[in-house]
């Protein structure tokens, strides 16, 4: 690799910063974190029955299992590339290994689109159903954007501290989610009021007409299992850590959801679940719990969603701020978003992402409060945030994340091309093949079915502008590449290709006149 000058920026700024914290994370710590983004109770809760009430199928606990299988195929050449390539900006980075410098950073930008799309939309439904929650139980009336506003704040706080206090505070909030979604699978399965039914379980159930449409809403359940490559340049053991945490978060998240979903169904009635989750959509689960086991314990689980979209709050925006961190690290992005603090935290990046959710809240804000977009909605305008904040931008973020899967499975195959590194074709070409072709199909299934998603009647302009974001950000992305190209060849060699922390000091910079 050629050596920067002094006057490279980001060469200038790199000996400043410590980097990130290094060997910190264990496969405990970071099986929590792609956990939590993922959100357990807020998917069994939203996720399980928006699809019984949409797809009209009783295949949504095989169709988390299908997925779950999809992503650990997926998941072979993408832990075997990340044993050779270490890098917050993971898919950033793999994709411009494997095929090209261009795509890479256009990548990078869909990446970010993505996952702030995903953080940010979930503030929606955080401040809706908090302002909710407290007017009902205390008659305390008060505007959901104000709870966002706070919460925003707390995320920010953590996001700038060492990334073990982000886990241990995930772990907590996890580690209560599953307590509770296991005590209302218990009671579940002892109300059975049609009998501890398999019917939800037949493999004709899932293989009929709404196959696809229960992969397109179950796939949403699972963003953020890419994560573990992340967090890579903190792991204990990179070669070892990442590949063991993403197939634990696959293998459990896939596991759970299917039971639970199961479960769900047996205590609602395999006949009554598609109507009743049509009727009461996510409060499906806490009129349940009221009923069967009481006020309080359903009080304790409306406090634990809460807790739930909080800690898939943390999570996503530590993943944007490990992308800013790396992209400003090999010049892609201004050197400042690659400024660490001393215990290791990629505090420009947290920055920069809490000023980037609280410029689109502020927007949506002015949308609904002071424009008339609430209004607009008539008796649902009490919806507003979940309408659209949650629900436009978590799907449009879904929908790149699934798009960068597809990619990073070619990435895969182009990477091992020349060189299979000792590993075997399954590894190196079948895995990544019928993943990729498989995610491939899933992503054209959520542009097929995005109205349906938005919950329109008829497509607008939001059917369009929102997917459209995700190719406009490949676009500039990949524009900017080529600009790179010409105008600073030293920092395009350097896209994908950043070094471990702090080594930019020895490896890459040669500043004249100092040792």
């Amino acid at each position: 690799m050629s050596t920067p000058t002094a006057q490279d920026p980001a060469a200038q700024a790199a000996p400043h910063d410590p980097g990130l914290s290094r060997r910190t994370l264990g496969v405990p710590a970071i099986t929590l974190m792609i956990i939590a983004a993922s959100a357990p109770l807020t998917v069994v809760a939203g996720g399980v029955t928006t699809s019984f009430a949409v797809t009209e199928s009783l295949g949504v606990p095989l169709g988390f299992l299908l997925i779950a299988v999809i992503l650990t195929v997926f998941a072979v050449g993408y832990t075997a590339m990340g044993r050779f390539i270490t890098n917050a900006g993971a898919f950033y980075a793999y994709i411009a290994q494997g095929i090209g410098r261009p795509l890479g950073v256009g990548a990078s930008l869909v990446a970010l689109v993505s996952y702030n799309a995903m953080q940010v939309g979930i503030y929606g439904l955080f401040g809706f159903q908090l302002s909710m929650f407290l007017e009902a139980k205390f008659g305390f009336a008060s505007p959901w954007w104000a709870w966002i506003l706070l919460c925003i704040v707390i995320v920010g706080v953590l996001g700038v501290n060492r990334v073990d206090l982000s886990a241990k505070v995930l772990g907590v909030l996890v580690g209560l989610e599953f307590l509770v979604v296991i005590v209302f699978d218990i009671i579940s399965l002892t109300v059975a009021p049609e009998g501890v039914s398999t019917a939800t379980l037949a493999p004709s159930a899932l293989f009929g007409p709404a196959l696809g449409l229960i992969l397109v809403f179950g796939v949403a359940a699972f963003m953020g299992f890419e994560g573990a490559a992340i967090y890579g340049e903190e792991a204990k053991d990179p070669k070892r850590t990442v590949p063991r945490a993403t197939y634990a978060a696959v293998a459990i998240i896939g596991v759970f959801y299917a039971f639970s979903a199961w479960a769900f169904s047996v205590g609602i009635g395999p006949s009554q679940i598609v109507p009743a989750s049509q009727e009461f959509g996510p409060d499906l689960m806490f009129v349940f719990m009221t009923d069967r086991a009481g006020v309080l314990l359903a009080d304790i689980m409306t406090l634990l969603f809460l807790t739930s979209l909080f800690a898939s709050l943390q999570s996503f925006h530590n993943a944007v701020a490990r992308y800013f961190y790396s992209l400003g690290r090999e010049g892609v992005l201004p050197a400042w978003f690659a400024r660490t603090s001393r215990a290791g935290a990629p505090w420009a990046g947290s920055v920069a992402q809490t000023a980037i959710a609280l410029v689109v809240v502020l927007g949506f804000i002015l949308a609904g409060e002071v424009f008339g977009g609430a209004a607009a909605l008539g008796d649902s305008a009490f919806l507003y945030p979940v309408l659209t904040m949650f629900t436009w931008l978590t799907n449009t973020g879904a929908a790149g994340l699934v798009l960068l899967m597809a990619v990073i499975a070619v990435a895969v195959i182009g990477f091992f091309r020349r060189d299979r590194r000792g590993l075997g074709v399954w590894t190196t070409v079948i895995a990544p093949a019928v993943s990729g072709l498989a995610l491939l199909w899933v992503f054209v299934m959520i542009l097929q079915n995005f109205p349906l998603m938005l919950g329109q009647e008829q497509p607008d302009a939001t059917t369009f502008v929102l997917p459209g974001m995700i190719i406009a950000a490949a676009v500039i992305g990949i524009v900017w590449a080529l600009v790179l190209r010409s105008s600073r060849p030293e920092t395009y060699r350097r896209i994908g290709h950043g070094t471990e922390p702090g080594a930019y000091g020895t490896v890459l910079v040669d500043v004249p006149g100092e040792a």
